[in-house]
């Protein structure tokens, strides 16, 4: 029996898996505390694209005239559910950060959900999203109510836990930037330039001083 092949093939294998890398970041508002629902991307140096992350199905909630959850990510052509559970009507418009007054639907999402009848199934609709980049959400008639959506292209983005942190695993060693956006920063920070090892660790201050979310 040959083994030469199977030795080859674990061989592979094990290089695989040996530069497979787990990334734990920390990322830091201005004051230094941690900032928790920060979007976190690792763009691996060299040129060659991640796979793309399969798209999911997700539901964001109009409860209490506020977006539930807050801040989602989501891969490119991802299916949402808007589902509004408040009792009185409400408008879904997402547009791109940084875009103002966008003509038509073509710039995000516009809908409308009316209020839920008291024992009744509460309105929704579904959206796909096609393109990557973040979306502000909104309401035309309750102007406080804002959320956002994060949707990306890259297997390589996570949301920061309450404790500021994102970790990442499977993630290719070797050289590397690290980007943050987060939805009260006022202007994009410079990547983070580092060198992923098996185990990495690092910590990334920002200038963002996060909004008190209104209870």
């Amino acid at each position: 029996m040959n083994c030469k092949p199977m030795l080859l093939a674990s061989a592979a294998v094990f290089a695989m898996i040996a530069q497979a890398a787990t990334v734990q970041v920390t990322v830091l508002a201005r004051d230094g505390k941690p900032l928790p629902n920060a979007v976190v991307v690792i763009e691996p140096a060299g040129g060659t694209r991640p796979t793309p992350p399969a798209p999911v199905q997700a539901i964001i909630s109009q409860e209490k005239m506020q977006f539930v959850p807050a801040v989602s990510v989501l891969p490119v052509g991802s299916r949402v559910t808007f589902v509004n559970n408040d009792g009185w009507e409400h408008h879904v418009r997402g547009v791109p950060v940084g875009v103002t007054n966008p003509s038509g639907n073509a710039s995000g999402i516009e809908l409308r959900l009316a209020g839920r009848i008291e024992g009744g199934t509460p309105a929704s609709a579904e959206v796909t999203l096609a393109q990557p980049g973040a979306l502000q959400l909104g309401c035309h008639l309750h102007g406080s109510m804002r959320g956002f959506v994060y949707v990306t292209d890259s297997p390589f983005t996570v949301q920061t836990d309450a404790n500021g942190v994102a970790t990442m695993r499977n993630v290719p060693e070797g050289a590397a930037s690290v980007r943050v956006w987060h939805s009260d920063q006022l202007l994009e920070g410079k990547p983070t330039e580092l060198m992923i090892a098996p185990v990495t660790a690092v910590s990334v201050p920002t200038q963002v001083t996060p909004r008190r979310r209104r209870l």
